[in-house]
C-alpha cells in the first residue's frame, strides 16, 4: 500500500539565482505482517497521510540533487527508521521544466515547460537486500521525414499493407534501464548522455541520417548504442509506439501531393517493444 501522485515543487536558491524540481512521487510499502488485511489490526501501518509528508519533509531537508537521490533518500528513510517495513517502493518523475533563455542570456528565475520527454526512476529494496535502482524517460515523441521503410514482411491473404521503401517512421518513446545495486553514480550525467544515445542512434548522422527497415530494428539500436556506451546500464526496456501518415489524395483538387500534406492515423496503432541486457546480469 502507499501513497500515489505527491505532487510538489522545490525551489532552491543560490544568491539571486533560482533552481526548481517539480516531480510526482509515489511511495508503496509492504510490511512485515499483513494483520491489517487479515485481522483489521492497524498497529503498524503507516497511514498513507504520513508517507505524503515524510515526502515532503525529505524534499526540504535534503533536496532533490537528483530524481534517482531522493528516491533514494525515500527508501533509506523508510528502512532505517521503520522496523516493520520489509520493502519500499519509490517512483519519481519530473515535469520537463527548462531554465528561460533571453537572447542567449540565461534568466535567473523564469522557467518554460518544454515536452521533449519526462524524465523518472524507481528505487525498490527488501529488508537485507540490495538497493536496486531504475530510470528512464517516457512520452518521448519523435520523428525523422525520410530513411525509413518497411518492406519483405510476411504476406497472405489478409495482408494489405503495401510496401514502402520510403516512409515517416514517427513515435513516442519509453525507454527503462536498471544500474542493477545501487552505487555511487553521477545520474544526472548518465542520464544525459543515455537520452544523447537513444536520440543519435534514432535519426543518424545529421547530414545523412540512417537507414530503418523497420521500427523494431530501431529499438534495437538505441539499446545497443547504450549498452555499448553506458558500462552502468545493466538492461534496458524500449517501447515505441508508433505513429503512422497517410498522404493525403488531392487528384480531385486538382494537385499532385509528393508526401508533402499528410495525416496522422489516429487509432489502432502500432506498438513493438524490447528488452535487451547484459548475459551476465540474467546470469546473476
Amino acid at each position: 500500500y502507499g501513497k500515489n501522485t505527491i505532487k510538489f515543487l522545490r525551489l532552491h536558491k543560490e544568491g539571486k539565482k533560482h533552481f526548481v524540481k517539480e516531480v510526482e512521487v509515489c511511495a508503496h510499502l509492504r510490511l512485515t505482517s499483513p494483520q491489517e488485511y487479515l485481522e483489521g489490526n492497524n498497529c503498524l501501518v503507516i497511514p498513507t497521510d504520513t508517507i505524503k509528508n515524510i515526502v515532503l519533509v525529505l524534499a526540504k531537508k535534503n533536496g532533490i540533487p537528483s530524481l534517482e537521490q531522493f528516491a533514494i533518500d525515500i527508501c533509506n528513510h523508510f528502512m532505517t527508521t521503520f522496523c516493520q517495513v520489509a520493502y519500499v517502493k519509490t517512483y519519481v518523475q519530473e515535469v520537463p521544466w527548462q531554465r528561460l533563455y533571453e537572447d542567449g542570456v540565461p534568466h535567473i528565475h523564469s522557467f518554460i515547460c518544454v515536452p521533449d520527454g519526462i524524465r523518472f526512476c524507481e528505487a525498490e529494496q527488501c529488508r537485507n537486500g540490495p538497493l536496486i535502482v531504475f530510470a528512464g524517460i517516457k512520452d518521448l515523441k519523435l520523428m525523422k521525414t525520410t530513411q525509413s521503410g518497411f518492406e519483405g514482411f510476411y504476406k497472405n491473404e489478409h495482408t494489405t499493407l503495401p510496401e514502402r521503401h520510403d516512409r515517416i517512421l514517427c513515435g513516442e518513446l519509453f525507454c527503462k534501464w536498471s544500474y542493477g545495486e545501487c552505487k555511487d553514480f553521477d545520474f544526472d550525467c548518465i542520464w544525459k548522455k543515455i537520452r544523447e544515445c537513444i536520440l543519435e542512434a534514432f535519426a543518424g548522422p545529421p547530414d545523412c541520417g540512417e537507414y530503418s527497415p523497420s521500427y523494431q530494428k530501431t529499438v534495437n539500436c538505441i539499446q545497443m548504442l547504450v549498452l555499448s556506451r553506458v558500462s552502468q546500464v545493466q538492461v534496458m526496456e524500449v517501447v515505441l509506439n508508433n505513429t503512422f501518415y497517410n498522404v493525403v489524395d488531392m487528384k480531385n483538387l486538382g494537385l499532385t501531393n509528393d508526401k508533402e500534406v499528410l495525416v496522422p492515423v489516429e487509432a489502432p496503432y502500432g506498438s513493438c517493444a524490447c528488452t535487451l541486457g547484459r548475459k551476465k546480469f540474467f546470469e546473476a
